[in-house]
């Protein structure tokens, strides 16, 4: 997933670049409200973490202008400004999330999670009405827990349908094993690392037969990447 932070501290964007990326983001930066801007408008990221005291222009600018050209991406304020009349302005020109300077990582990472959660869980809801979605060569009907390849039908079990269309809502990004985890199960249930293992497992012997190319990649320590990476998303209705 990829996440665009605009922030002129570089005391801040530095390390918290590094741990993004460790959780494996893909992470543009930005010193300044005319570069974040431009950056927001020519590519599409999953989250904006964004600076509301900016040089040229400033957070509030930059969310209202984003809003006002229907970009619908989560936005992050980061700011000193703690007082409720605050709060109120930067929710009320679209902002998702706001976060008081100073703050632990940690605790930003949670909130990176959750928006990014919600926003998954959204984008899948939208989707639902889609019958098919596909991916290079492999096609999946969600609705009927079908996947088709090279001319044979894959019969996919609920959990498999469900982790199959993340990938491929995704493809070419690095998932991590979180992330996954927090698609294909609620926080209390989640199991040990064995059961996603296997289940990887599973869905490779059904969706990679004996001469058909690899579309799971596993990323060391990471997570997984689906398909190629330049490889675009298409969808079509039934």
């Amino acid at each position: 997933m990829r996440i665009l932070l605009v922030d002129d501290e570089a005391e801040l964007t530095d390390p918290l670049t590094q741990v993004l990326s460790r959780e494996g983001y893909e992470v543009d930066v930005a010193d300044n409200g005319i570069a974040g801007m431009e950056l927001a408008l020519q590519k599409e990221y999953d989250l904006i973490v964004l600076d509301w005291m900016l040089p040229y222009k400033s957070g509030i600018e930059i969310c209202r202008e984003l809003r006002s050209r229907t970009k619908t991406t989560p936005i992050l304020f980061l700011t000193a400004k703690d007082t409720v009349d605050d709060r109120v302005i930067g929710l009320d020109v679209g902002a998702d999330d706001y976060l008081v300077k100073p703050f632990e990582l940690r605790e930003l990472l949670a909130r990176v999670r959750a928006l990014l959660r919600r926003s998954s869980a959204f984008d899948a809801s939208v989707t639902e009405t889609e019958a098919r979605i596909k991916v290079a060569d492999l096609e999946l009907d969600s609705e009927n827990q079908v996947a088709y390849r090279q001319g044979r039908a894959i019969h996919l079990s609920e959990k498999e349908i469900k982790l199959l269309y993340f990938f491929m809502c995704h493809p070419g990004q690095l998932l991590t094993h979180e992330q996954i985890y927090q698609y294909l199960w609620m926080e209390k249930e989640q199991p040990n690392s064995n059961v996603l293992a296997a289940l990887i497992r599973l869905l490779r012997r059904k969706i990679e037969a004996d001469g058909e190319s690899p579309l799971i990649h596993t990323i060391y320590g990471k997570g997984y990447r689906f398909g190629e990476p330049s490889q675009e998303i298409m969808r079509s209705r039934s």
